[in-house]
């Protein structure tokens, strides 16, 4: 059975994202009224798009060091043992287990590890297009979004765990290259 979602342009193949075109980024309340936001800068990922929608895949790697919340402090402090642990735990890794659609929309269920525990999540995606970069490559363009919480993950432990909050809202926006 294939899927009844419209996706423009439509392309099966192997593809790699492109890191200097896409963004992994985060969002966390602290202290229940201010926000933090932050990214990883340093990833890689692969996608398959099979000839039916629902037997694609996607896997993925986030080096934990690189995480930026455009304050080096703070940076560093997400980067020791009660945070990251990025010493210990240098990545955070995604594969998909599955995809299905959802009244009109695209959703992957995957493996989400972080700090060795791995967790199902489900990524909420909607293509937004497929087409040619500048440079004449086939490109893919997508948003993804999830929530987890960190404490599942053992990230941030400690007298910091009660002032901020469990939920992390995760947004991904990424291109990728056809590869032949």
């Amino acid at each position: 059975m294939s899927m009844q979602v419209d996706i423009p342009g439509y392309v099966a193949g192997s593809w790699v994202i492109d890191a200097a075109s896409s963004d992994v980024t985060f969002q966390i309340q602290q202290m229940g009224f201010s926000t933090v936001s932050g990214s990883f800068d340093d990833f890689e990922g692969t996608i398959v798009t099979a000839d039916n929608p629902r037997d694609s895949s996607v896997t993925a790697v986030i080096r934990t060091a690189s995480v930026n919340t455009r304050n080096k402090r703070r940076d560093k402090h997400l980067q020791t043992k009660g945070y990251l642990n990025t010493k210990q735990h240098p990545t955070i890794t995604f594969a998909s287990t599955g995809v299905r659609e959802d009244g009109g929309g695209i959703l992957v269920d995957g493996d989400l590890t972080i700090r060795e525990v791995t967790k199902q999540v489900t990524l909420k995606v909607e293509v937004d297009g497929f087409g040619v970069g500048a440079d004449g490559t086939e490109i893919v363009r997508f948003t993804a979004r999830t929530e987890i919480n960190r404490d599942e993950y053992n990230v941030i432990q400690g007298v910091a765990s009660a002032v901020i909050s469990k939920k992390v809202d995760v947004l991904i926006t990424a291109e990728a290259r056809k590869q032949d």
